[in-house]
């Protein structure tokens, strides 16, 4: 079916004017805040100016600055225009109506440093079909334009707590409250979920008074609450930010007359130098900020004393997450013994490295896996980054007595004989019905599965409750840690990999988030 124009919705702001494609309402590239460019660089997004006429909403908007992924499996295989102009916004809708559908709110990941809602994997058509609802992406900021604190060295003249990418994700949930319903959803069910870094957005989401009411349910995909930083850790990022612009702290107004090419040099400096051991910033450079505003705690702290007890959440990881990201280290291939515990040792402070990597030989080697080292050191990261956060936050919502599930995907990539594992973002397609030969597989299987996570992902955003007739029933997660597998055969199960889990009891969140 051709696209046809004539799709006309009001919005707060003005009319756009949309497409109709293969029976599905889509409009791309509406704008949500005001232009964060110039003296709103850096500051919190601003509302917009509205327009007269009729908008156009037919083509994508430009992608935050960012420099490619160093994976080239999770890079787009299309180009995109990039603007500090940004803060755009797309959507999916099965109909123009008052039929008031669940609507699905995507925050892309990317490290906090790339990616945008625009990219082909999160097209929300197939989504939206299948389950009749309304699927929104979203830009926000990224990297030194989203996630830099600059408040404390600029002395309060530039007043940025590195959460400005957050403000934006809210300020993309508020349009889509006072929006929603002109495009066939319902603004009082509406259903945040990410992966990654947008898998901690939504953790985050979770712990910010003020983006409390603006959403009902959260989906966490491979990344929870824990990635933050604390304001020391922070400020430190942003002066090794100013000694690579040979920027002092009292020259706040040369950092407003930078292009955005230098601003980019500068990140790439940047995160060079966070991956030097010496640093002390482990991973992440550029992520949330604790500031004590924003976001006023730790999120699974905050969790625990019931910052998300209205919200019902789902939360889970893949089998293998740390498997794609060891593409890209060189180092791995010569592991042995001796560099897997000075690994760990720097990479979990304060803990018993010994007895940790032991739980996981001990476990493996019961089930007849390889306790090769970088076997070994590439389960630790995964847990230490992913599966023990999204544990740890589960069970402080759970904590509260309130409602959440579990899930684990284990589905393999063919790609290289299935040398990826079930690793980071192999979900993504299956969640949004885009499958590929390499990737994901695209047999039957593949399919099928996809098929019954879509209708697990959209029977929560409707009623709370992933439980669908594809997939059978899914229990809350309870005392039995019950977890659902998605897979080649997917299936309910207490407590997997408990082993492991139990290794990490006397690990603090803190650790974990190198906060």
């Amino acid at each position: 079916m051709a696209e046809t124009t004539g799709a006309i919705v009001e919005t707060t702001f003005g009319k756009i004017d949309g497409i109709l494609r293969k029976g599905t309402y889509v409009f791309r590239g509406v704008p949500f805040a005001a232009p964060p460019v110039g003296k709103r660089r850096w500051l919190p997004p601003e509302p917009l100016q509205p327009w007269s006429g009729v908008r156009p909403a037919k083509e994508f908007g430009a992608t935050c600055p960012q420099v490619p992924m160093e994976i080239p499996l999770l890079s787009p295989p299309e180009q995109q225009p990039q603007n500090e102009d940004c803060l755009y916004l797309n959507v999916w809708t099965p109909g123009l109506d008052d039929a008031k559908r669940p609507v699905m709110v995507w925050i892309h990941g990317g490290g906090f440093t790339t990616g945008a809602g625009s990219w082909l994997v999160y097209n929300g058509r197939r989504l939206a079909t299948r389950g009749d609802v309304v699927v929104v992406t979203i830009n926000y900021r990224l990297n030194v334009f989203g996630f830099i604190n600059l408040n404390e060295v600029t002395k309060g003249k530039i007043p940025a707590t590195g959460n400005e990418g957050l403000l934006d994700q809210m300020l993309a949930l508020q349009w889509v409250r006072d929006n929603i319903s002109n495009f066939g959803g319902d603004p009082s069910n509406v259903t945040i979920f990410g992966e990654s870094a947008g898998g901690m957005s939504v953790g985050t989401l979770l712990a910010m008074p003020e983006a409390k009411g603006l959403f009902h349910k959260a989906i966490l995909q491979s990344g929870a609450g824990h990635h933050v930083s604390s304001v020391e850790r922070a400020v430190k990022v942003a002066e090794m930010f100013l000694d690579i612009l040979g920027i002092k702290p009292g020259e706040p107004e040369k950092l407003w007359s930078l292009t955005t090419e230098q601003l980019l040099d500068a990140h790439k400096e940047l995160s060079a130098r966070a991956r030097d051991p010496r640093s002390g910033l482990v991973d992440l450079p550029l992520r949330p900020v604790v500031d004590g505003s924003v976001v006023p705690d730790m999120p699974p702290r905050a969790i625990t004393n019931g910052s998300a007890d209205e919200v019902v959440i789902m939360v889970g990881t893949t089998m293998d997450e740390w498997k794609l990201f060891a593409l890209v280290d060189a180092r791995l291939a010569e592991m042995d013994e001796a560099k897997l515990l000075r690994r760990c040792q720097r990479l979990i402070p304060g803990a018993d490295a010994v007895a940790l990597v032991d739980a996981y030989r001990q476990a493996r080697a019961r089930r007849g896996w390889s306790v090769a080292p970088v076997d070994l050191f590439t389960a630790i990261q995964t847990d230490r980054i992913f599966r023990i956060p999204a544990i740890r936050l589960t069970e402080a919502h759970r904590s509260r007595n309130k409602r959440n599930y579990m899930y684990l995907f284990d589905w393999v990539s063919p790609w290289k004989d299935g040398a990826l594992g079930s690793c980071h973002a192999l979900e993504l397609g299956f969640v949004f019905g885009i499958l590929d030969d390499n990737f994901t597989g695209s047999s039957e299987e593949a399919w099928a599965l996809s098929e019954k996570i879509q209708d697990a992902w959209t029977s929560f955003a409707r009623r709370g409750d992933p439980t669908c007739p594809s997939l059978g029933s899914w229990e809350t997660y309870g005392e039995r840690r019950q977890t659902m597998i998605l897979g080649k055969q997917c299936r309910l199960e207490d407590a997997p990999y408990d082993e492991e889990r139990q290794a990490w009891e006397k690990v603090p969140d803190a650790v974990l988030s190198a906060f």
